[in-house]
């Protein structure tokens, strides 16, 4: 049945250190494999562009694997499930999962992270608001932060795919919320489209003064995506109390050696503060649960989103550069080719 299917693969062509631009990927064509016993095919529409497939490419420790040379790149994608000879999947459904960059995926199910069932909405959003970022800030937010209702919640890369969905989650559970991005296009964006009370420039703004401006009795929940000099500003404003998620580490973008920054020992001992580290894979078997809640939002008009597609394989070759730039008006796709 995939016979004379020929498919295309982004894959790694070189070990990066830091961000990974487009000369460190190749595109390679070659025929699809026929499927044995237990496997299906998925035909991609989308994949993912996120910030952690930096650390998947860099040799640095990590929670998952480095990709190695010559393989396909590690990411998430959703596509049809084209050709099967597996009980559980059958042709014509569509699943989400890590199924790389590339055009067929030959699967057996443990790469999937779901079928999609909420068909009523674009299959493109089981990779942003309704899939690992979506879900990423539901349990970030409501599971670490335990905001409560009008307390002030502080969010860096708030006009991203996760800091924007954080945001509005914050609002729907009744909590004042403050917006770091970059740039005037980016921190509107946080305003009108996400509903922030307040968004800084920090490319334009002194972070620590704005932060103290727009939170006059300090920061009760902080969701960091980004570490660095961002959040050593929002540090000295922590209410007491406070409670912090570190979701990513975009600041940081060379780990060999290791930057050592501000110590916040102290503005954590005299707030009294919780600093957690998040893993949303930590939440795999209540991804259903986060999922379910957030398709209603989008349904009923409580939870925005904004997607920046790019089209086609050589496209994919610069796209996490380019998300690491700030180039990005939203969640980052490619539409497969």
């Amino acid at each position: 049945m995939t016979t004379n299917l020929e498919n295309r693969r982004v894959v790694l062509a070189k070990r990066p250190k830091g961000v990974p631009v487009a000369d460190h990927f190749a595109v390679e064509e070659g025929p699809v494999p026929e499927l044995q016993d237990g496997q299906f095919l998925v035909k991609c529409e989308y994949w993912s562009v996120d910030p952690a497939m930096r650390g998947w490419v860099n040799d640095v420790p990590n929670y998952l694997p480095p990709v190695e040379i010559g393989a396909v790149m590690r990411s998430l994608a959703v596509g049809e499930v084209v050709a099967s000879r597996h009980p559980e999947y059958r042709e014509g459904e569509t699943v989400s999962g890590f199924f790389g960059w590339q055009r067929f995926a030959v699967c057996d199910g443990s790469e999937v992270d779901r079928k999609i069932t909420d068909t009523d909405l674009p299959a493109s959003l089981a990779l942003g608001v309704l899939g690992l970022n979506g879900v990423t800030a539901y349990f970030g937010l409501l599971d670490c932060c335990e905001p409560k209702e009008d307390e002030t919640v502080v969010v860096s890369t708030a006009a991203g795919s996760v800091g924007s969905a954080v945001g509005q989650i914050a609002k729907i559970k009744g909590c004042r919320t403050v917006g770091i991005s970059g740039g005037p296009e980016k921190t509107a964006l946080c305003r009108d489209s996400f509903g922030y009370d307040a968004a800084i420039d920090y490319r334009n703004d002194d972070v620590s003064e704005a932060v103290g401006r727009a939170c006059p009795d300090g920061v009760d929940c902080y969701f960091d995506n980004t570490c660095g000099p961002i959040s050593d500003a929002v540090m000295t404003h922590l209410a007491l109390g406070a409670r912090i998620t570190i979701c990513g580490t975009a600041a940081i973008t060379d780990w060999d050696p290791l930057p050592i920054g501000p110590r916040v020992h102290r503005q954590l001992l005299v707030a009294r503060a919780r600093l957690q580290g998040f893993l949303v894979l930590d939440y795999k078997n209540r991804y259903p649960e986060a999922i379910a809640q957030l398709a209603d939002w989008v349904r009923d008009g409580k939870l925005a989103y904004n997607e920046h597609i790019l089209d086609g394989a050589d496209a994919a070759r610069g796209a996490i550069d380019m998300l690491y730039r700030s180039q990005n008006t939203g969640k980052l796709l490619v539409r497969v080719d």
